[in-house]
């Protein structure tokens, strides 16, 4: 049976630019291309601003609070808790110099791995009319697998950008883009997107 990717209406959908930023690129394996990575959603921000579409940004860091109230039972923040991994304030922890947000932008900052969960982003996405995500992000089994879950319960219609998303385990990300993610979401690539906002843009002549 062939399933048709329903048509995109940049006018109640927004762009999710999640965990861009240099420390969680620097965890990407050596053979990975973060230039090319970054070239191609810096592309799709521009698409989707151009198309009267949201840019959403949404990055990891924490305060001396944030760390103070991770329970020892979170195996992975936890961790980050001891050490002091990720300080807001921190270089590292901010959006890539490519990918900075411009005024008007959604941009939140989460103490775990969704999107959701520790933000007012479904909120503020709510508030302006959204009702479609096209996901971008780093990592795959991190950020992305727990946002686009969350996000999906949310009934929201989801995107997945491939080749917006990546993962320093490569099985990991074959097996979610693969396996798992086509059951909540439609996957598509940049140049399928740039296609649907140019085919929304005749439509609405």
């Amino acid at each position: 049976m062939t399933v048709t990717t329903p048509a995109l209406d940049p006018r109640t959908a927004a762009l999710l630019v999640m965990d861009y930023q240099p420390a969680i690129l620097a965890s990407l394996p050596e053979p990975a291309n973060p230039e090319a990575l970054l070239s191609r959603v810096a592309g799709t921000i521009a698409d989707m601003r151009a198309h009267g579409a949201a840019i959403a940004y949404v990055r990891v860091g924490f305060t001396e609070a944030d760390w103070a109230a991770i329970p020892p039972a979170n195996k992975t923040f936890s961790f980050i808790g001891r050490q002091r991994l990720m300080h807001h304030e921190d270089p590292a922890t901010a959006f890539h110099d490519q990918l900075a947000p411009e005024p008007g932008d959604i941009i939140v900052r989460k103490t775990r791995y969704g999107a959701l969960s520790t933000t007012d982003l479904d909120r503020q996405l709510r508030d302006r009319g959204i009702t479609t995500l096209v996901i971008a992000g780093l990592t795959t089994s991190g950020v992305v697998l727990s946002t686009v879950i969350d996000a999906a319960d949310r009934d929201y219609q989801l995107y997945i950008l491939s080749d917006g998303v990546t993962d320093p385990d490569p099985q990991a990300h074959h097996t979610l883009m693969t396996s798992v993610f086509p059951r909540l979401a439609h996957i598509i690539d940049t140049a399928e997107l740039r296609s649907f906002l140019h085919e929304s843009a005749i439509g609405t002549v």
